[in-house]
């Protein structure tokens, strides 16, 4: 995959993303928005919604800028799991948990409705059935309940901690020790409202983390969690001085993310277990790899 990275100038500073990416390339703002809600398009690293607010010198990066529109991998949902109380997906980068303000790009709920699937009416309308969410631009296993029973079941597995969740992630660094917790709380950053940060009046945020490759660069990480605040792994691994590869937003070295071709974050859910809530047994799901994180991977493995 191909990418062009362009600067912010001071004189768009403040403007909307679409508004802002209109100017840069000398494209309709509606080309603008299509390229944007399809996720080819990251600022500082990150997937956001046309509407978020850009800064002078952040770095705005398009992705396959001339590729065709039927070239676009965003749409599919490989489905895992299903059965008349869950479903499981392996959820792809670009695509959203669910709708929301400022996001018209593809979700999992549009894709669960197309395959024919119906969510009982349990939950927030606009987010009927989810139970956790994962970021735009972050892949991997993702549950959905499709019952009533196995909504009320999950939502409290997930609150009271009894879901296994295991993340894998690429860092920047050597972390010290090789294995260990953080534990420090997390709230929304003062300085950019898209971004969150440990912070002193946060909320409680518990991170375990174990090396499982290291490498002149980088490791790669299992990671598990207790809780799960936004952006809960890229904020407590920058605050130890070790973010994701690829993760501009947080940090991350911009060469580095070049070098390995990544246009995200290198962080994937690659495990995913809970206690069904029909039959009560423990079920778990994995997910591969995709191809943009398994390929920064062998460069990695060869640096």
């Amino acid at each position: 995959m191909t990418s062009r990275s362009y600067s912010v100038p001071d004189g768009l500073d403040g403007q909307r993303l679409d508004q802002a990416l209109s100017r840069m390339l000398g494209v309709s703002r509606s080309k603008a928005a299509e390229l944007i809600d399809h996720a080819r398009v990251t600022l500082d690293g990150e997937l956001l919604p046309k509407s978020a607010r850009v800064l002078a010198d952040q770095t705005v990066s398009v992705a396959d800028l001339d590729a065709p529109e039927r070239d676009r991998p965003f749409l599919d949902l490989p489905l895992l799991y299903h059965d008349s109380d869950v479903i499981v997906v392996d959820k792809p980068v670009g695509m959203a948990a669910h709708s929301s303000p400022g996001w018209t790009g593809p979700t999992v709920l549009d894709a669960v409705a197309r395959m024919g699937f119906q969510i009982a009416d349990v939950g927030p309308e606009e987010r009927q059935g989810i139970v956790h969410r994962l970021d735009v631009g972050t892949s991997g296993v993702m549950a959905v309940a499709k019952s009533a029973r196995a909504y009320s079941a999950l939502k409290r597995a997930f609150k009271a901690r009894e879901v296994t969740k295991v993340y894998h992630a690429l860092v920047q660094g050597h972390p010290d020790p090789r294995a260990g917790t953080i534990d420090a709380p997390i709230g929304r950053d003062p300085r950019h409202d898209h971004k969150f940060g440990v912070t002193a009046d946060g909320r409680a945020s518990i991170t375990h983390y174990q090396t499982i490759e290291n490498h002149r660069f980088a490791s790669l990480l299992e990671v598990t969690l207790e809780t799960g605040r936004t952006h809960q792994i890229r904020v407590h691994m920058a605050a130890v001085h070790h973010p994701c590869c690829g993760d501009l937003t947080y940090g991350a070295d911009p060469n580095l993310a070049q070098r390995l071709g990544l246009t995200r974050q290198w962080l994937h859910a690659v495990r995913l277990g809970f206690r069904h809530p029909g039959s009560g047994s423990l079920v778990e799901f994995v997910s591969p790899y995709p191809p943009d994180l398994e390929h920064a991977l062998e460069v990695i493995r060869l640096a």
